[in-house]
């Protein structure tokens, strides 16, 4: 039997072996288990994001309601709202999962309370959850959808509804046909990316480590689709704010993990840049990632400061007609 200890993304080690049922590796179904009360927990966020914005519905307070006056009856477009409290509570998962692996996968701080193990268990449960909470806000908005086209046969309808939430570049109205597309790409990316650890060491630690810096786009995707459909945050008020500033800890993390990664074939020296051109190329696209990274962060807080963080002004009067209507309504 062949095995061998090699450090993974979150600076840990982990046997790597032919052997399938080796002791003590992580499977699928062990986390499955682990992740049921968090999952418990995402859920109970889900409902306290649903009632807060049913309540906004019901008072008129509710900037979805001044982007599409028809939404005004929140008993008939629960769904809907039940979409958006998905989808907010997948964000912030999202956004947790992504702070843990950027924390682990760099020179751990001495002052993170729990062990690493523990709080890698803790990025692949939330990982997971992520992931659900994600297909649970596309497929509320299919089942919206599917109520929304009430002109249609019932066949039609379900497929109508599928189509415009599960096939990129099918739905086609409004600012819908860039930013479902995109929440989409970051479904359809999410899910392969979060599941592939556990076939780690069939692709081998190295592949799985190259493939799994692409979980990053998924959190950028996320964000940009919120950014653009989220008609929560579509005005220049606090909500879009305070999304725009939680960038700020996450593109912080990333310069500190570029910057000071954990593993030291990624470290920036000037032996790097002296070696061959294969090591020099590596050498200057780790340099460009750096640069970058720091532009994203000077961009953030330049966001933040000046207030011009792409917000639109909350009209004096709601729109005389609503981005595709519902049918038979």
């Amino acid at each position: 039997m062949l095995s061998e200890t090699t450090p993974d993304d979150e600076g840990t080690t982990e046997p790597l072996t032919r052997d399938r049922r080796a002791p003590g590796r992580v499977t699928l179904r062990t986390d499955l288990r682990a992740v049921l009360p968090e999952a418990g927990a995402a859920f109970a966020v889900t409902a306290a994001v649903f009632v807060l914005l049913y309540a906004r519905v019901e008072s008129g307070d509710s900037a979805t309601v001044a982007v599409m006056p028809f939404m005004a009856d929140a008993g008939t477009y629960w769904m809907y709202l039940l979409s958006q409290a998905f989808g907010w509570s997948a964000l912030l998962w999202a956004w947790g999962t992504v702070m843990l692996g950027l924390l682990l996968s760099g020179q751990r701080p001495a002052w993170l309370p729990a062990s690493p193990q523990v709080l890698e268990r803790w990025h692949r449960t939330t990982s997971l959850t992520t992931m659900a909470l994600m297909f649970a806000h596309a497929l509320m908005f299919a089942a919206e959808l599917v109520r929304y086209e009430a002109a249609l046969g019932w066949a039609e309808r379900l497929w109508a509804g599928f189509a415009d939430s599960f096939v990129p570049g099918w739905y086609d109205s409004g600012t819908g046909r860039i930013a479902i597309p995109i929440g989409q790409g970051a479904l359809y990316l999410a899910i392969p990316l979060g599941l592939l650890f556990y076939v780690r060491h069939r692709i081998g630690a190295h592949t799985w480590r190259r493939m799994h810096r692409f979980v990053i786009v998924v959190y950028v995707l996320s964000v940009w689709h919120t950014l653009l459909y989220g008609t929560n945050v579509w005005y220049g008020e606090w909500p879009r704010t305070v999304l725009w500033l939680l960038q700020l800890p996450v593109a912080v993390l990333l310069v500190l993990r570029l910057t000071r990664p954990a593993r030291r074939a990624e470290r920036l020296s000037p032996s790097g840049w002296r070696s061959g051109s294969a090591s020099m190329q590596g050498w200057a696209l780790r340099a460009v990632g750096r640069v970058a990274a720091v532009a994203v962060v000077l961009g953030l807080v330049a966001v933040v400061v000046s207030g011009h963080d792409g917000g639109r002004e909350r009209p004096a009067e709601a729109p005389s007609t609503a981005p595709h209507a519902p049918e038979g309504e």
